[in-house]
């Protein structure tokens, strides 16, 4: 597979920026799916269909993000298999990768078909909005098998240092996205329900695609039917990896749907607004989260390889540049944030709670590159326990505690409730700091032995 790459040799910031970079762009392009709905539904809809896909989007993510943190186990499993030079050992990776997501999306598919009005009514979804936030959170599920299978197949080939396959794929879905939501939303006013079928038809014709592109090249090592097994070994490994980060993703998106759910207690208004910022976040975000992704199999690679000091300056150059990109973000968002809302609602009153919360982010937007770049460098080292702990303290301890102080001051600022973000990553790269001296004193100790 000629899009392989091995990390482990040669330059580091150049094939670091130029594997980021369709990552990067895959990333944008995913985001583009709700907010598209989101876009499409403002206007041919009312501010209840915007709160509805609101709501019912960001469940979705919450899903998204859980398996794709799952499967980050994966990407890094195998990643480390290439720097080893055990190519011999991938193909059972991928099989064992292929049985257990295949159970993880049956099951998930049933769990959120089934749960999703008692999600709606937690989430404490507006009166006005509830049947929409229902109808999208099924409609949405449905399509949970590709949703798993697509999340996947993007981790296995960014774990062989392929970002340009994912990239590809999710082009074309993105694509198709927009022209299902046309069809269905705009043409024949299908609202809500139209918007998560074009999201599902989008992902299922990124799986197709991905096969298609596999099939078509090959792998760069062995892989049979044989391979696809329970092999336990793999899977306790993947799990090993990939649950914490899974199980951090979690918590931190509940943390992020409890302050939705304090929102949408404030009315349709500051719900609708809420909504708007956050997929505005998605895109803001994405360059750290980019950088995460990518720091993960590069740093994984270097790791298996026996080159620490390869990674830790991966790590440096990741921040530096994701940093530089994010300073400019934060500027639009803090003083243009209006403009931006303005693309997704037509509301005066909505526009203006989504630049009130975008004020908020605008500070975290210049942390928080520094914050994913160390939590994709201990990922890549298998560190992903430590990466659990430090989000979980910063969901739980920090962001829920002070957004609901700051949602009970009066009058309700949007832009006081959304500090508890950056409050929160302040604390985190704090404990990154101090976990990152820590194991480097440990190592520097083992050597000294």
């Amino acid at each position: 597979m000629s899009q392989t790459q091995n990390f482990t040799q040669g330059k580091i910031l150049a094939p670091l920026l130029k594997f980021t970079l369709p990552v990067l762009l895959a990333l944008c392009l995913q985001a583009m799916y709700g907010a598209v709905d989101l876009l499409v539904v403002g206007r041919f809809g009312a501010a209840a269909d915007v709160s509805a896909v609101s709501t019912g989007s960001q469940i979705m993510q919450t899903i998204t993000f859980l398996v794709n943190s799952l499967a980050m186990g994966a990407t890094i499993l195998l990643a480390q298999k290439i720097g080893q030079g055990r190519k011999a050992e991938a193909g059972g990776v991928i099989g064992s990768a292929i049985c257990l997501f295949a159970a993880l999306a049956a099951a998930m598919l049933v769990v959120m078909e089934l749960a999703a009005g008692a999600l709606a009514v937690l989430m404490q979804a507006p009166a006005e909005a509830y049947a929409g936030t229902v109808t999208y959170v099924r409609v949405c599920s449905g399509g949970l098998p590709f949703i798993v299978a697509y999340n996947v197949l993007g981790g296995v080939f960014r774990g062989m240092g392929d970002s340009k396959t994912p990239l590809f794929t999710v082009s074309v879905a993105c694509a198709v996205n927009i022209a299902g939501d046309l069809i269905f939303v705009a043409g024949f006013g299908m609202g809500v329900a139209g918007a998560a079928l074009a999201t599902v038809l989008a992902q299922a014709v990124s799986v197709a695609l991905c096969l298609l592109v596999t099939k078509r090249r090959g792998l760069p090592f062995p892989f049979s039917r044989r391979d696809i097994r329970f092999d336990r070994a793999n899977i306790s490994r993947m799990l090993r990896l990939g649950a914490p980060i899974a199980l951090q993703e979690l918590l931190v998106s509940i943390s992020f749907l409890v302050i939705l759910a304090i929102v949408n207690s404030l009315g349709v208004i500051a719900s609708a607004g809420v909504g708007v910022a956050e997929k505005l976040c998605a895109f803001i975000m994405m360059v750290p989260s980019a950088y995460m992704q990518s720091l993960s199999a590069f740093v994984g690679q270097n790791i298996g390889a026996g080159q620490p000091a390869r990674a830790k300056r991966a790590m440096l150059y990741g921040m530096a540049a994701a940093f530089a990109f994010s300073v400019v973000m934060a500027a639009l968002a803090f003083f243009k944030g209006d403009a931006l809302a303005g693309i997704f609602a037509r509301d005066p009153q909505v526009v203006a709670a989504a630049w009130d919360y975008l004020r908020a982010y605008a500070i975290d937007t210049l942390m928080v590159s520094f914050l994913f770049c160390f939590c994709g460098y201990f990922n890549g080292s298998g560190e992903t326990a430590f990466v659990m702990v430090q989000g979980i303290v910063g969901a739980f301890l920090v962001r829920i505690p002070v957004s609901y102080f700051m949602g009970t001051l009066r009058p309700v600022s949007l832009f006081r409730v959304g500090l508890a973000t950056p409050a929160s990553t302040l604390v985190q790269i704090l404990l990154c700091i101090g976990y990152f001296i820590w194991v480097e004193r440990r190592t520097r100790g083992q050597r000294g032995r």
